[in-house]
């Protein structure tokens, strides 16, 4: 059900909860987007917009067989995928986040990695994966660095205000992410 505009402004500042597997079970990709949106703040959904390009990358680039509704997510973890946000709360833009707001979520992402160990972290959002871990000249793609022994991918951030990149682009780059977890898995890394 659309949220009515009471529901959006009420949604301003609230938090929605990571989506994580059970403790020990495994974790192929945590996927980080910048901040949840207004929209994804008042339907408890992560990437909820109906505009957001998420869902349809995921259902397009293998990660999943179908397209899954935002009121599906709890079906993540039954694929090794999690959900996470550099900044927890929500706004109306991600431009209202501050560089602190980023530069904590970025350490933040480093502990929560620390205990989850995916396989990979996968950053939905280049210019907010720049500012939260102060690498300025990051593109996207698989990073050199690594958490621990967790790889890093960043991917386009899949906002429909993200007119530089459209759905096919956006799934073929989680597209070369899933074939690089798969090589992962297949090789025993």
């Amino acid at each position: 059900m659309k949220p009515t505009p009471d529901q959006l402004k009420a949604a301003q500042d609230t938090v929605i909860p990571d989506l994580l597997p059970a403790p020990g079970a495994p974790l192929l990709v945590l996927f980080c987007g910048i901040n949840p949106g207004l929209y994804s703040g008042a339907t408890g959904h992560h990437f909820a917009r109906p505009g957001n390009r998420f869902w349809p990358a995921l259902e397009l680039s293998g990660f999943t067989e179908r397209r899954l509704d935002p009121s599906e997510q709890g079906l993540l973890p039954s694929y090794g995928l999690g959900i996470t946000n550099l900044a927890a709360r929500t706004t109306a833009k991600a431009d209202e986040l501050t560089p602190e707001e980023l530069a904590e979520g970025g350490r933040r992402l480093v502990a929560l990695v620390e205990e989850y160990r995916p396989r990979w972290l996968a950053v939905a959002g280049v210019t907010a994966y720049r500012t939260a871990f102060g690498r300025r000249k990051a593109a996207i793609g698989p990073q050199d660095d690594t958490i621990g022994t967790t790889l890093v991918w960043v991917l386009p951030n899949p906002s429909g205000l993200n007119a530089g990149w459209n759905l096919e682009r956006i799934a073929a780059e989680f597209a070369r992410l899933r074939a690089s977890s798969l090589d992962d898995q297949l090789s025993g890394q």
